[in-house]
């Protein structure tokens, strides 16, 4: 399943904002290389050919594309980032409960 979102993740419930964001980079930096490198490619083509669009673009046309850049971009990269990733989620949010239950709290 896609998730646009990271709060609708299962693995993710319960995480604030940032943690899940931890998990979520945490998740992807132990991505197998060849993975990590399609996903970045892909997200290279996708910048490219908006970037193309916007460079030939005149008048409003320019913001129309940079508006455009703005909202596609991470409403294609993200759900394939969190698809990539998911299988990792668990075992990553174990790792950072652990990480925070051995450090002392703060006062």
């Amino acid at each position: 399943m896609l998730y646009f979102n990271s709060q609708k993740i299962p693995e993710l419930q319960g995480l604030n904002f940032s943690q899940r964001m931890q998990v979520v980079r945490s998740a992807a930096d132990k991505l197998p290389t060849p993975t990590k490198v399609g996903l970045n490619t892909l997200k290279l083509l996708i910048l490219f050919g908006l970037f193309i669009l916007i460079a030939r673009a005149d008048g409003w046309a320019i913001a129309g594309y940079i508006l455009l850049l703005v909202v596609a971009y991470p409403l294609i990269t993200r759900p394939i980032t969190y698809a990539l990733c998911q299988s990792q989620f668990s075992a990553v949010r174990q790792q950072l409960n652990e990480q925070n239950s051995k450090q002392p709290a703060d006062d």
